[in-house]
């Protein structure tokens, strides 16, 4: 079963690009920019991974971050700690996602 990634964003993500950055294929990805767009992520389905960009204005991300623990006991959630655009946030994805168990990244 896939891995299913939430990445959380200021502006909107082009899924094609996100995927084409991402070194791994075993995985599923739901995109987003609020706290509303993450309550609809969970309410569409399992989400086991949150990875949020330092965009987000701080007290957003600390309101996501406590609403994914109110809707999930086993979500992890994964912020970063400065802004650094898209080229940043693909680094940090991938960053976090060789971590996970599965399919090698290369």
């Amino acid at each position: 079963m896939a891995t299913h990634i939430l990445l959380l964003g200021r502006t909107p993500f082009d899924l094609d690009a996100v995927r084409s950055h991402i070194a791994r294929s075993d995985i599923t990805i739901s995109t987003g920019t609020s706290l509303m767009e993450t309550e609809a992520a969970f309410e569409a389905g399992v989400v086991d991974i949150v990875i949020m960009g330092a965009g987000i204005p701080l007290l957003d991300r600390l309101e996501i971050v406590k609403r994914v623990f109110e809707l999930s006991e086993s979500t992890s959630v994964h912020m970063m700690d400065r802004s650094s655009g898209k080229d940043g946030m693909m680094s940090f994805v991938n960053g976090v996602l060789q971590g996970l168990p599965g399919e090698s990244s290369s």
